[in-house]
């Protein structure tokens, strides 16, 4: 490793490493120095928005197979982790963050209410649009003001902050990755 600093990519249900988010923020985080590891999952429920027992299901394997992943790796009390999550991947990331002893930070886009529910995250970013149809966007907005987490919006963006118009989509992506770069480098 470099340095001893890790990004571990924990994506979403249908969210892979190579989608915009997870793609942008991995080459940054390369950039500041970090060796990338991405998290894949497997045999997860489909179907499950709006559903919390089969959501709960798909949090407990995304947590288990990425404990797995992590399990093999050299973390110690020296370790900075630098955890990127994705919808689903944001509840794992926030519940590894919480049981670990290596300092570490949080990037969240688009996370789901439960990942709110593990507790004090900080430092933490997060990122969701306002017509995100997986979450409650006014509870998402109390609860990162309740633990103090910067919370970025986007009118009219969806569950992948996209609204249907390329263009403002691109400019979304670009704001996202501007704010996500001032955070890897400490100023946000």
């Amino acid at each position: 490793m470099k340095g001893n600093r890790l990004a571990v990519i924990f994506p979403g249900i249908g969210y892979h490493k190579d989608k915009p988010l997870l793609y942008y923020a991995a080459k940054m985080a390369i950039q500041q120095g970090y060796e990338v590891i991405p998290i894949g999952y497997h045999d997860m429920p489909q179907k499950i928005r709006g559903n919390a027992e089969m959501m709960q299901t798909a949090a407990e394997l995304a947590t288990r197979q990425s404990g797995e992943v992590l399990q093999t790796l050299p973390i110690d009390s020296g370790t900075e982790l630098l955890l990127i999550g994705k919808s689903i991947g944001t509840i794992a990331a926030a519940r590894v963050a919480s049981a670990c002893d290596a300092f570490v930070r949080q990037i969240w886009y688009t996370p789901l209410e439960a990942t709110f529910s593990i507790g004090s995250q900080p430092p933490c970013i997060a990122f969701i649009g306002e017509d995100d149809p997986w979450s409650d966007v006014e509870k998402v907005k109390q609860f990162s003001e309740n633990l103090h987490i910067p919370l970025h919006t986007y009118p009219g963006c969806s569950h992948s902050l996209e609204c249907g118009d390329v263009m403002r989509e691109l400019a979304v992506l670009q704001d996202v990755m501007e704010k996500t770069a001032a955070f890897l480098q400490g100023k946000a």
